[in-house]
């Protein structure tokens, strides 16, 4: 592993490894579930790992309103970002759970809760630099340039965001900042259906509600976070800000009418941060709560399933999701969904024994399966994980024949001898 400590010093390794036909892995927290930065030694050949989180974790400069961006180190992660600019009025709101770094986020085009509103990394990243595989430093939108739009040529700057490592090494981003709004306001409720809250969410996404966050947890998941009562089978986390408290409180009330009209109970809101934390607490440990719940006398480890389907797919999608769970011979008790429903995307959370060869096989099944629900709803294989390892096998399937060779003359041009993060998306 290689710590470099800055844009010119990778560019010195990327030459030697290009050289050598020395495989480069970018390393920045490795929180991803898709194997992205697995060394898979391809072909037999050396690989280093360039660590970027050891020195390469500096803000490079802030730009408060009217223009609100930040430059930053690959390494830097979001919460160390937001920590840094809380006293512009300002935040970096791109949340995918992990304390992931600004560059492994972009690497992967990252997401989370807060997409519905704000958006994903490629909304929010202004340009980047980064380091080809012979060496070559490239500004992906010129250097030093921050705009919020432009029509100059080829947009490099989206083609290396999602990239995940094999086009280049992301040294540093520009990233768009918003302002932190005055009001906030949590609330959730609960269902008797998973159809009577997936209705509900597309309502209220239909009717304009202007949500933060519009979060998903079944019965599965609130089981292992709270004390459900049978009746509930689903919930629905929302956040809503705006710089008018009386505006808030009017969607609030629209909220609430439209949950009650699909059978909802237990309705609670708060403005107050201690009943806000108090809320989202449920949704935040409900991972780790379910790989916790789902041992049963083995050691078994956490993977989330991964797709993004139109919202008025999202209902149907998670019950055939839970079907193919519930039917499945090993893993139909370790299963549990939360989506970030309010863009389409959800995952199924599974505790699997990785030394139990069967259980193994069926996780792998499961999760295609679930994939290929997804493309036949019109939807993504991945809506944030990325391709990996994992689902490389089904990119072509989604994307079709004339596009995955489009990426991989892509790929073959940019990188023609495949050292950077070799054996990954293709």
């Amino acid at each position: 592993m290689i710590f470099p400590t800055s844009t010119e010093q990778i560019s010195e390794i990327h030459k030697y490894c290009f050289k050598n036909e020395i495989g480069i892995i970018p390393y920045g927290q490795g929180s991803g579930f898709e194997g992205g930065v697995i060394n898979t030694n391809v072909d037999g050949r050396p690989t280093v790992t360039l660590d970027m989180m050891k020195n390469m974790t500096q803000v490079l400069g802030v730009h408060g309103a009217p223009d609100r961006y930040a430059k930053v180190q690959a390494g830097v992660q979001r919460e160390l970002l937001n920590e840094y600019i809380r006293d512009t009025g300002l935040w970096f709101p791109i949340d995918p759970g992990a304390n992931a770094t600004i560059g492994g986020m972009t690497a992967t085009s990252a997401s989370g809760t807060n997409a519905v509103k704000y958006g994903t990394m490629k909304e929010n990243v202004i340009n980047l630099r980064a380091v080809l595989p012979d060496g070559t430093i490239f500004d992906s939108a010129g250097e030093d340039r921050s705009f919020i739009k432009s029509s100059a040529g080829y947009n490099l700057t989206e083609l290396f965001t999602g990239s995940e490592g094999t086009l280049g090494t992301i040294s540093e981003i520009t990233v768009r900042l918003h302002p932190i709004e005055s009001h906030l306001i949590a609330a959730s409720c609960k269902f008797p259906s998973i159809l009577q809250a997936t209705t509900a969410a597309e309502q209220i996404l239909s009717l304009g509600v202007p949500v933060a966050r519009l979060e998903f947890l079944d019965e599965i998941a609130l089981e292992a976070v709270t004390d459900e009562t049978p009746d509930c089978k689903a919930a629905l986390y929302f956040e809503l800000s705006s710089s008018s408290e009386a505006f808030l409180k009017e969607q609030v009330e629209s909220i609430n009418w439209l949950c009650e009209e699909n059978d909802s109970f237990g309705f609670k809101s708060s403005t107050s941060l201690e009943e806000r934390t108090k809320i989202w607490n449920a949704r935040h440990r409900a991972y780790w709560s379910m790989i916790n719940k789902f041992q049963y006398g083995k050691t078994r480890q956490g993977y989330s399933t991964d797709v993004c389907v139109p919202i008025s797919k999202v209902g149907e999608c998670i019950i055939k999701s839970k079907e193919l769970v519930k039917n499945s011979k090993y893993l139909n008790k370790c299963g549990g969904i939360i989506g970030h429903i309010g863009d389409g995307n959800f995952h199924v959370f599974f505790g699997v024994d990785t030394s139990d060869e069967a259980e193994f096989a069926e996780l792998k099944f499961l999760a295609d399966e679930i994939a290929k629900l997804a493309l036949e709803n019109n939807g993504t294989i991945t809506g944030e994980h990325g391709i990996g390892l994992g689902k490389k096998h089904l990119l072509e399937k989604q994307v079709g024949t004339a596009s995955y060779g489009i990426m991989k003359l892509i790929k073959a041009t940019i990188d023609p001898k495949n050292i950077m993060n070799p054996g990954k998306v293709f």
